[in-house]
């Protein structure tokens, strides 16, 4: 989960790495630090406890002699507590050779045990200095940093990316990636690392893949990939289509702000160049072709947290327009089981950053058993689409909140376009049908304008409710997720008690949690489709507000019959049941973020979490 950034090239090493790493913090902010070459080729180092700015108020106060090789980490902490001794960079080589770490090195202790008995002393817990003094001593032998990494990766057992400079190669950085993400960055005279292109992009859009098991070497002209067999490699060569500027506030109160607020856009990208003729083409899906989509007979999402949500919302869809049965599952458990697949399940994954652990583990698993695999991914270079037959690409730009808001509506949006082309595929939807389906998605994007100026009543609930210890929600059909989806942005964020149900399951348990006073919010189905569960909802309201509840109900416009049940009403534009939850989402996406807000906490980045999980 922690950031990694390295640099080689004419530039100071530190404001590049201090720039990258500001734009990698949501992937871990307990601890920051940076190692620098400087122009006399002595190595520096500089780390901290805390978030970056601590590391960047110390920097600023004694600054660290510069140069144009470097490497910065901030972290996520695994082994050991967040303290200035087990930050990231640890030393190697008597102090000559510095390494960061991404992952978890699983046969770490083993491999302590040895480096004791040779005479080495340990200054931190991690089991990331474990490779920092291999690597070391990798070095003596070989007086080569790429052989040096070449030789202790073969040792290492679990998910790291590892980057290393040495005080005797200037102008040379080594990185290695397994299960961890890493991305190059291409520049003139200069090249970059990161664990994804945010950390680069601000220099440099043109970006190289680097794939499972391979080591890279950076210089200021020249790239060289090989595997860990030491067999060179040709990596794939990619466009950034986003600058920084997609990666900064730009004014507002917070990153999740800022992503609440295009939301819209979020949509209305990942539709682009998907849509001819009012009926559906993904590109994308060529790499699997009609025959193959015809002759899927199972489709399994597997997904983790809001993802997991999105998955949901789209197995209402794919189920009822494509007659295909789907399934949702979570990614970590999925593999545990010995599920059962074929050549004719297809098994879409889905992962903003497309470097999420469990995810990821999970889909080679499902390629290895024969199924088909399909990524929805947030992510250019990601390792999760790299693994899969084919991806669609969510377009949504970069989210840096670590808690979910544009992406959730993304990857949504992204499975309604899969569910549409595959039942085009099938025939299971005339082409009337699609191009109506079509036609209002592509309005979802206006009408969630409009949802976005309910913002300033919201934020006057959540200020009433800022001494609030629990809030239910509750929802039936898509209505579910969007009350799953709820829930876990208030555990999130305002680190409160909450609960999604299914509203039938009310009176199978959950209603003895109705006390006098208790929040609930009500995702109220439109009474215009016959086939509605409208009148059930609303019975459900009645059931709640008998025993004392508070309810918000989030309602389209003109609904009438919730007004004398509810306490508050929320208003989201008409639209038919499956694009529902496109629009009753965003409210509570605000509601998490405005009541995290009001309770004085740190809407971007909440305690113990950070943006990707790599790591299982």
């Amino acid at each position: 989960m922690c950031g990694i950034v390295g640099y080689v090239g004419p530039r100071g090493s530190v404001e590049v790495l201090l720039g990258g790493l500001k734009r990698l913090e949501y992937r871990g902010y307990d601890s920051a630090g940076v190692a620098v070459i400087d122009d006399q080729g002595a190595l520096g180092t500089r780390k901290h406890a805390g978030k970056l700015r601590v590391l960047t108020d110390d920097l600023g106060a004694t600054a660290l002699a510069d140069g144009g090789t470097g490497i910065g980490h901030t972290r996520w902490a695994t082994h050991g507590g967040p303290t200035d001794e087990n930050a990231h960079p640890h030393l190697g080589d008597g102090g000559q050779l510095a390494l960061i770490h991404n992952g978890i090195i699983e046969n770490f202790a083993p491999l302590k045990e040895e480096l004791v008995a040779r005479g080495h002393e340990f200054h931190s817990e991690t089991d990331s200095e474990v490779a920092a003094l291999l690597v070391g001593e990798a070095y003596r032998e070989t007086g080569d940093l790429t052989a040096a990494m070449l030789h202790v990766v073969q040792r290492l057992e679990g998910a790291f990316t590892l980057l290393a400079v040495h005080a005797g190669q200037p102008g040379v950085v080594v990185g290695a990636r397994r299960n961890s993400p890493l991305v190059i960055g291409l520049g003139d005279g200069e090249n970059f690392l990161g664990s994804d292109v945010a950390a680069f992009v601000e220099h440099t859009h043109r970006a190289m893949e680097i794939g499972q098991d391979q080591l890279v070497t950076i210089r200021p002209d020249s790239v060289e990939v090989v595997g860990f067999d030491g067999v060179a490699v040709t990596p794939k060569t990619f466009e950034v289509d986003w600058d920084a500027t997609a990666a900064e506030k730009g004014g507002w109160s917070s990153f999740m702000a800022k992503e609440i607020s295009e939301e819209p856009e979020a949509i209305a990208k990942t539709i682009l160049g998907r849509v001819s003729d009012g009926l559906v083409h993904v590109p994308e899906l060529d790499a699997l072709g009609d025959d193959v989509l015809r002759g899927i007979d199972r489709v399994l999402i597997i997904a983790c947290g809001t993802a997991a949500y999105a998955g949901l919302v789209g197995k209402y869809a794919i189920e009822q327009w494509a007659r295909v049965p789907v399934d949702v599952e979570l990614a970590h458990e999925f593999r545990y089981r010995d599920p059962v697949l074929s050549t004719s399940t297809l098994v879409i994954s889905v992962s903003q950053s497309g470097e999420t652990m469990d995810t990821l583990m999970a889909v080679k698993f499902a390629r290895e058993a024969g199924a088909r695999t399909l990524s929805i991914c947030n992510t250019q270079g990601a390792t999760i689409p790299r693994e899969s037959d084919a991806v669609i690409y969510t377009h949504a730009g970069p989210e840096v909140a670590v808690a979910s808001t544009k992406a959730f509506v993304a990857q949504i949006t992204a499975m309604y376009l899969f569910g549409l082309q595959l039942a085009q595929a099938r025939a299971t939807l005339d082409d009337e049908t699609v191009r109506g389906l079509v036609a209002e998605l592509q309005e979802v994007p206006e009408k969630l304008t409009k949802v976005l100026e309910v913002g300033d009543r919201i934020r006057e609930l959540a200020h009433w409710m800022a001494d609030t210890r629990s809030v239910l929600f509750l929802g039936r059909h898509v209505g579910y997720p969007v009350a799953l989806e709820g829930a876990l942005k208030l555990k999130e964020l305002a680190y409160i008690h909450a609960e999604g149900f299914a509203a039938g399951e009310l009176k199978h348990g959950p209603i003895a949690l109705i006390e006098p006073g208790q929040v609930v919010f009500v995702i109220v189905p439109s009474p215009r489709d016959e086939r509605s569960l409208h009148a059930k909802v609303v019975s459900n309201i009645q059931e709640i507000r008998a025993r004392g509840a508070r309810v918000i109900a989030i309602a389209e416009e003109g609904d009438v019959a919730v007004l004398p049940h509810a306490d508050e009403v929320i208003r989201i534009p008409l639209a038919s049941p499956f694009f529902e939850p496109l629009l009753a989402v965003v409210p509570l996406h605000i509601f998490g973020m405005e009541l995290a807000a009001a309770k004085g906490l740190d809407v971007d980045q909440p305690r113990n979490l950070a943006k990707s999980v790599t790591v299982e």
